[in-house]
């Protein structure tokens, strides 16, 4: 059984006078212990797919499809029942973390108000221990507890944020852009003490970001997303090493390598179509330099090309 599973997921925000598909139609699954890495461009859907595993999407939203976490649907589980899951279940890690966090509150007493809204049984003593640790696996000493957030970097910060994404041992960890705003330094750093709090933790990330070399840092699978569809899905060496979509070889395209020689980047050129107003045919087609009359007439559903290794448009295996 998979830790994550997503069938036929369509995420739908109502505006006043039109809608916007910002997921249609995507299905993926994450296996215990083989982390997934989503990503894509700003507005390809990739933070509203995490949203609508947490179901913390805006009200209103129109939600559609399946989502089970180790078997238990997500969508139609009362709230009740939902808000016991989160954090013992499934916790997430944002971007901003200072955002997430009061400025006149101490570190120690708001991270003991979140261990004590799904355990309030836990002596305070026991709380603290257990921060302590949590803290020491993120290279954060104890002193930290005692500190406002204005008094911590921004790497800082993110590693308070994700020691208190893992004080209820949680099976399933959501990294949304969660090292985005840091420097490249800081990132390396922290990517490195995921990599690790993996095996320490037995813990199952859901990575969400805009850079693909992120993505082939940490993870094992991997799924491409474009104006709120899936483009292609497979393990990182399938799909970095070996790309079949138009769209996954122009991000590895335009990104930069450490080794070999040197070439000119290449961005891919145009814009993310208008999410209330998407083409016919293929969402891609507009953008894409193998495009043909058949891609903007009509779509095609992601397609096998190798074992486990899926595509919308096999264009580069031709």
């Amino acid at each position: 059984m998979a830790l994550l599973e997503i069938k036929n997921l369509n995420v739908t925000y109502q505006m006043k006078e039109k809608e916007i598909a910002a997921v249609e139609d995507v299905s993926l699954s994450i296996e215990e212990g083989k982390p997934l890495g989503i990503v894509g461009e700003s507005g390809s859907g990739k933070s509203t797919l995490a949203m609508a595993v947490l179901r913390m999407l805006p009200a209103g939203t129109k939600v559609e499809g399946e989502i089970s976490l180790k078997g238990k649907e997500l969508l139609t589980m009362p709230e009740a029942e939902l808000k016991a899951l989160r954090w013992k279940e499934m916790s997430v890690v944002f971007q901003k973390s200072m955002n997430t966090l009061s400025p006149v509150h101490k570190i120690e007493r708001q991270l003991m108000d979140m261990y004590r809204v799904h355990d309030g049984q836990t002596p305070a003593k026991e709380i603290k221990q257990r921060l302590a640790q949590l803290l020491a696996l993120v290279n954060l000493p104890e002193r930290v507890l005692r500190s406002y957030p204005h008094e911590l970097s921004g790497g800082q910060l993110q590693r308070v944020s994700i020691a208190a994404s893992l004080m209820h041992n949680p099976p399933l960890v959501i990294l949304d852009e969660a090292t985005t705003a840091l420097d490249v330094i800081t990132q390396g750093q922290i990517l490195n003490e995921i990599k690790e709090l993996r095996d320490k933790m037995k813990v199952t990330w859901l990575l969400i970001t805009h850079d693909i070399s992120v993505v082939s840092s940490c993870c094992e699978q991997v799924a491409v997303m474009y104006a709120g569809r899936l483009m292609e899905y497979g393990t990182v060496e399938q799909v970095i090493c070996h790309p079949a979509h138009p769209y996954t070889m122009g991000l590895l395209g335009s990104f930069p390598l450490l080794y070999g020689e040197r070439e000119n980047l290449k961005g891919i050129p145009g814009n993310m179509p208008d999410l209330s107003k998407k083409p016919e045919g293929c969402v891609f087609a507009p953008r894409c330099p193998y495009a043909k009359e058949e891609c903007r007439c009509g779509r095609t559903g992601m397609m096998e090309i190798e074992t486990g290794h899926l595509t919308a448009c096999p264009v580069g295996r031709r």
